[in-house]
């Protein structure tokens, strides 16, 4: 049983003063522990203690520590970052509430799926959101112990990890959005005219083409900056690390590059802006005008959130060189992670959010223009519209267009092969008529027994005129053996 241990024996060991703290020198040697003074830590390959005067830290001869603090445990309390990175965390967490509640709203369907509007399109928009507000929860939340920790750990990791990750999830989000306005601008002419914009032109090869290019980018950007060795960045324990390993890390090629390649994805968002105002909106006349219609005719979210998502972009490039305002510097001051970050990328989403709010279900404004068309269509052939009764309204084809309805009816009957395939398989299983008991066999007007009948073919090839059509015919001959048998049905043994 270990005796009670008394700290005036423990000052008067030979050791040597460290940091306030008498420390036996033997029994550090012993198990390899190193006094850091740049930090205020006594560590070896597996263990790391806060060696701070006020701790007042002991290690015994067999290497136990008493009143002694782990490296890694929480010891300073929340500041600036801890505390900023709580407030983003719930505004994240808000924007999953409205983002799920537009994602229904919005994905659903009133109008039967056409095959060149899927329903997914217009989806995918708020599915990017719901991404982009889980790295920010994430993100908000690991900056809590990014504060607290007195050596960085994994805290600091996630943070980074998640707002990079946070990038390309919101490039993704915001081209969505655009593309998808075209496509609806896109939709509407269509439903007015289906040979007004083939497949086959140069706006469709550039529609095409656009999201290919966009989403190489957005990959490249992914892969130049996650897939990374992540534990260079909690080497900050001293200014020499600091030095040697974070910051390299920090502002290596791969960043540099995954900056370009998400301002690349950038571009490409314009440039899907400037082709949808270009072939769906009133043509311009020079480049001055279309660049005035280009601000005329672009919603108003787009005009915030492109720019918006600029500014966090270049913030990513900037850091990438520049370590002093690097999101992954734990003494970088937190305005540049939190003002040129995490706040263009939550404007982005209530801004996203606010227009979902506003803007109704395509499927319903389509089956209102296409009610005012038929009601202009009446008008010019001079048709009274009767009001319809209200069951009206429960009739699910009311709103489809004339090749839609079309294509319902051949559905629901049947058409070729298939239709001569049902006719025959009816008779087939049906019910012959059969020959009743009390039918006199003298009356001629009662069939005989039909299946007594044997048809016999003669077709003579070599005879012409009318002798070789009359022979060519059928010709029954008739032979009656046996009794009459009774004749009944399949369905009937």
């Amino acid at each position: 049983m270990m005796g009670t241990l008394d700290s005036r024996t423990i000052a008067h060991t030979p050791g040597s003063l460290l940091n306030g703290n008498y420390y036996n020198i033997s029994t550090l040697n012993l198990f390899n522990y190193t006094y850091y003074p740049n930090n205020g830590t006594v560590s070896n390959a597996s263990a790391c203690y806060l060696a701070l005067p006020q701790l007042h830290p002991v290690i015994l001869p067999n290497g136990t520590w008493i009143n002694a603090t782990w490296c890694y445990d929480p010891y300073y309390s929340v500041r600036t970052r801890g505390g900023l990175g709580i407030v983003y965390a719930c505004l994240f967490a808000v924007s999953v509430i409205f983002t799920l509640g537009n994602l229904r709203k919005h994905g659903r369907l009133f109008l039967p799926q056409e095959k060149r509007f899927r329903a997914i399109g217009r989806r995918w928009q708020w599915y990017w959101m719901l991404f982009v507000a889980t790295c920010g929860v994430i993100g908000g939340v690991s900056a809590i112990d990014v504060d607290r920790d007195y050596l960085q750990d994994i805290a600091i990791v996630l943070q980074i990890f998640f707002f990079y990750l946070l990038i390309p999830g919101l490039l993704a989000a915001v081209w969505e959005g655009v593309r998808h306005w075209g496509s609806w601008q896109e939709r509407q002419a269509y439903d007015q005219d289906p040979f007004s914009l083939p497949q086959n032109d140069r706006r469709g090869r550039k529609e095409f083409y656009m999201p290919l290019i966009f989403y190489l980018l957005a990959w490249l950007n992914f892969f130049m900056n996650i897939p990374r060795n992540w534990g260079a960045f909690d080497s900050q324990g001293s200014p020499q690390q600091m030095d040697t390993i974070a910051m390299p890390a920090a502002t290596d090629i791969r960043f540099k590059l995954g900056g370009i390649f998400a301002f690349g994805a950038w571009c490409i968002i314009c440039w899907a802006m400037q082709h949808a105002v270009h072939y769906y909106k009133p043509r311009n006349t020079n480049a001055l005008s279309g660049l005035v219609g280009l601000f005329r005719y672009s919603p108003t979210q787009f005009l915030l959130t492109i720019p918006l998502l600029l500014v966090l972009v270049g913030y990513a490039i900037v850091a990438s060189f520049l370590w002093e305002i690097h999101p992954g510097n734990q003494a970088a001051n937190s305005g540049w992670l939190y003002g040129l970050g995490y706040t263009p990328a939550i404007v982005i989403l209530f801004v996203n959010e606010t227009a979902g709010y506003l803007n109704p279900n395509e499927d319903r404004v389509l089956i209102k223009l296409r009610i005012d068309r038929g009601q202009a269509i009446d008008a010019e052939i001079g048709h009274l519209t009767v009001r319809k009764p209200w069951w009206w309204r429960k009739v699910e084809d009311r709103f489809l267009t004339d090749e839609q309805r079309l294509k319902a009816l051949t559905t629901e009957i049947g058409g070729g092969q298939a239709t001569a395939y049902n006719i025959v398989r009816n008779i087939e299983m049906g019910n012959m008529p059969l020959k009743s008991q009390d039918d006199d066999p003298n009356d001629p007007s009662t069939d005989r027994d039909t299946n007594a009948f044997t048809g016999i073919f003669t077709v003579d090839s070599d005879s012409d005129g009318d002798s070789g059509r009359a022979e060519s015919q059928k010709t029954l001959s008739t032979t009656t053996s046996g009794p009459q048998q009774q004749v009944r049905s399949m369905l009937n043994v």
